[in-house]
């Protein structure tokens, strides 16, 4: 009875093997190449220099502005990465316009960039954050890199006593 039982075990096993098969099907997908990015909050930075109260005296720096946040998703062909520039639409006589990215904070993920530091702006585009791959940094403010941007005199015989209003421009290229 125990040999029956053994060999009925057996023969319900083999065809328990046998009854299982395998397939496979092949799927295509295409992952799009991605360069956005957004300032945030949206809205105007006013800054003023303020007149010394006593004669010999230099103008008053504005206090830096750092109420703005980049935020970009990247996605980049294999071995390649992207950069954000900054420019101005023009240059302030005697006034230097500065802008520092800080490190990437908040909830994104993946290989987001590296600030260049403090870089003073012109008319031709300058390198704020390099080496972003597939990359994306949160939506909003304290997501992202927070900007920085700071006014200080440059050469004094240049300053001309008049409001501007400057445009700053952000670029993510790269392939």
């Amino acid at each position: 009875m125990k040999t029956l039982f053994i060999l009925m075990v057996l023969l319900i096993s083999g065809m328990a093997l046998m009854a299982q098969t395998s397939g496979f099907k092949n799927i295509t997908l295409t992952l799009p190449t991605v360069a956005l990015l957004d300032i945030h909050p949206a809205g105007t930075i006013t800054m003023n220099f303020s007149a010394p109260t006593e004669a010999g005296n230099p103008l008053g720096n504005p206090t830096s502005n750092n109420a703005k946040w980049l935020n970009y998703t990247s996605a980049v062909a294999v071995g390649n990465t992207r950069t954000i520039t900054a420019s101005v639409n023009q240059v302030i006589p005697g006034i230097n316009i500065r802008l520092q990215a800080g490190a990437a904070a908040g909830s994104g993920g993946g290989a987001r960039g590296t600030s260049a530091g403090l870089v003073t702006l012109s008319t031709t585009p300058a390198t704020i954050i390099s080496g972003i791959g597939g990359a994306y940094t949160g939506d909003g403010i304290n997501n992202g890199h927070q900007l920085t941007l700071s006014l200080v005199p440059g050469t004094y015989a240049n300053i001309i006593a008049q409001s501007y209003s400057v445009t700053i421009t952000y670029t993510i290229s790269g392939l």
